[in-house]
């Protein structure tokens, strides 16, 4: 272990909300192995990403799940300070399997155990042509899975928005919790004239009851959004799907999907399962550095993640070993 490490501790808000114990031994452990820990308590994106900018030379280790993960790798992707930077990572939090085919530890106490006396393993990232990152695969269904997509995005928007500390309703910021004469705007200063105004005429009970014990009203996320696909975009893809230049799949080929990911040796592993006709067609694959899909509107997930699009063409290129990661020895 390098002893003279100097720390900086990322926590994100959804961690300390999902499991606040498993952040404690993980910033006790990470305090106590290192020679000098800044710990950061960021509540949201731009407080992350100021933190992140003014590390100076301190090593990052982000306390959160996969989403905290792919955060902090594209800022310092769109900051071009990636390649000069070794992250890790203490999983904690509701979505950790990205972590886990990383070969992230999912325990505390292993995972800063790692973080301190690990070995940085240089990954390779796939970057598209508007500058977005993919750390693991990335997949496009067929438009009836993409109406699935667009629901599934919607829920994560509802649930992060929800955690605290991320500018959502349920959270601790002005607004969240909101006493009733606030609410119902009574008391234009805020002050108690303009409560008792308004309850002057109430029976005096109940105006002690309520002055002594205001109702709060909290904000509740809003359900899901599930957007419907008509009948005409129900149905196989019609993609054009090209890899370092030669075609794999054409439009006069329907497909079921496309799954692309970083391979070995720089190269991307894409997969096209064609839409089958009596027998199961086998699934068509190539090995390339830069792969292009053009065609019809499409959405893509990345990272079982971020839900893109749609869009009619997209690039992404392979970036041998852009980016490293801590992990154990």
């Amino acid at each position: 272990m390098a002893t003279g490490d100097q720390l900086l501790v990322v926590i994100d808000p959804l961690a300390r909300h999902t499991d606040g114990e498993a952040v404690r031994i993980a910033k006790d452990v990470l305090s106590a192995g290192a020679a000098s820990t800044k710990v950061c308590l960021p509540e949201g994106p731009e407080e992350f990403a100021r933190v992140l900018a003014r590390r100076g030379s301190r090593r990052p280790v982000v306390v959160g799940d996969d989403r905290a993960l792919l955060r902090a790798v594209a800022l310092l992707h769109r900051q071009r300070e990636l390649s000069a930077c070794a992250l890790a990572m203490v999983p904690v939090g509701p979505s950790l399997g990205l972590a886990r085919s990383l070969g992230v530890p999912t325990g505390a106490v292993a995972a800063a155990r790692a973080a301190l006396d690990g070995v940085e393993r240089r990954l390779d990232l796939l970057v598209d042509d508007s500058d977005g990152v993919v750390l693991g695969a990335l997949r496009i269904p067929a438009p009836a899975g993409a109406t699935a997509l667009d629901a599934e995005a919607d829920a994560d928007a509802e649930s992060e928005a929800g955690a605290e500390g991320y500018g959502g309703t349920a959270g601790t910021g002005a607004g969240s919790d909101l006493g009733f004469g606030a609410r119902a705007g009574v008391g234009a200063g805020g002050g108690s004239s303009g409560h008792q105004s308004w309850l002057r005429n109430w029976p005096q009970s109940l105006v002690r009851t309520l002055s002594a014990h205001p109702p709060r009203i909290r904000r509740v996320a809003r359900p899901a959004r599930i957007r419907v696909a008509s009948p005409a975009a129900v149905g196989p893809s019609r993609l054009r799907v090209e890899v370092d230049g030669v075609t794999l799949v054409d439009l006069d080929q329907p497909v079921q999907g496309v799954s692309i990911a970083p391979g070995t040796d720089g190269g991307a592993d894409v997969e096209v399962r064609p839409v089958s006709v009596g027998a199961e067609a086998a699934p068509l694959r190539a090995v390339g550095r830069r792969v292009t899909v053009s065609g019809a509107d499409f959405r893509y997930r990345a990272d079982s993640l971020v839900v893109a699009g749609p869009v009619r063409t997209r690039t992404w290129t392979v970036r041998e070993g852009a980016w490293g990661l801590t992990l154990p020895g």
